[in-house]
């Protein structure tokens, strides 16, 4: 189903994303998992994540993603089991599917997100870092990669890149699997003044923009973001990419396991997805804490104001 998608973005229309999917299903009743934040709840309440991918329909979203971020190969392989990550990914696509099967009137994309997740310091939104060598991390990469493609994803969205290590491997295996990927990158601003990647400042975001999107990947994204640095990193993204390219930041703040919720109201955040279409940016959504309430009021305001 990407081939609607692709003609949207070929003739610079706008693509409404949904917003936070692990969020969502939180705001929805199922519990969070102190070590895998959001994953379980595939395994656990299938329809919670149903209805939160319903909701996102409803509200008019073209691209759902499954709820495969928290899944992260390496996170799951620092614990001994990276044999769970490709049976609650299949498990999270078929979901993904039912829910368009059931409730959409319309040609509907269904993501899969990669991140390079890793342990999150409980309370917190800071992750920890993991004792993995390169080859052992591009083997967990490919086998996510991999087992979203054949579960039937359209395209690989890469979520919260932040660096030129784990992030580059996770984008490289994407490509390779052949599907359209996407990458978001997430970013914060060091204490000089730049942007760079969220929880690790090594690279600026002019610097991880080239060197991701030199991959093959097809769209570049901000995302995962305080709302009041979109302005700078589209400035940014549109000096180092001069393809499709998107924006979908978050509202609030994480507290491992749980979501805090911002209070950024949907008109609001609404009004602020229209400058975006206008400065370029042609895939809209949101991130965690951006909600169907959201994400109907950006497309009534993108499609219809």
């Amino acid at each position: 189903m990407y081939d609607a998608v692709a003609r949207k973005l070929a003739a610079g229309e706008v693509v409404i994303l949904d917003g936070g999917t692990g969020t969502h299903i939180q705001a929805r009743g199922a519990p969070m998992d102190a070590e895998d934040w959001c994953a379980q709840a595939n395994m656990s309440h299938p329809d919670v994540v149903k209805a939160v991918h319903a909701d996102y329909l409803a509200a008019g979203a073209e691209v759902i993603t499954a709820n495969t971020y928290a899944t992260a190969p390496v996170l799951f392989d620092s614990k001994g089991r990276s044999d769970e990550v490709p049976v609650i990914d299949r498990t999270a696509v078929r979901l993904a599917h039912e829910a368009v099967d059931e409730h959409a009137d319309r040609e509907i994309a269904i993501a899969g997100s990669m991140s390079v997740m890793r342990k999150v310091t409980a309370g917190a939104d800071r992750t920890q870092n993991v004792d993995v060598t390169p080859e052992r991390a591009r083997d967990l990469m490919k086998m996510k990669a991999d087992v979203l493609a054949e579960a039937g994803c359209d395209l690989l969205v890469m979520e919260m890149m932040r660096d030129l290590d784990h992030s580059l491997m996770a984008t490289e295996a994407a490509v390779a699997t052949g599907l359209p990927v996407w990458v978001g990158i997430s970013v914060e601003r060091r204490d000089d003044g730049e942007l760079t990647g969220f929880d690790d400042h090594s690279h600026t975001l002019a610097e991880l923009v080239p060197a991701l999107m030199a991959t093959g990947a097809h769209a570049c994204c901000v995302m995962h973001h305080d709302i009041t640095l979109t302005d700078d990193a589209i400035a940014i993204i549109k000096a180092g990419w001069d393809g499709p390219f998107g924006v979908y930041p978050e509202s609030g703040v994480f507290k491992m396991p749980h979501w805090d919720f911002g209070d950024i109201e949907p008109d609001d955040f609404a009004a602020q997805g229209k400058t975006w279409c206008k400065a370029g940016a042609t895939i809209v959504g949101g991130c965690c804490g951006i909600g169907p309430e959201h994400i109907k009021a950006l497309h009534g305001a993108v499609h219809h104001g």
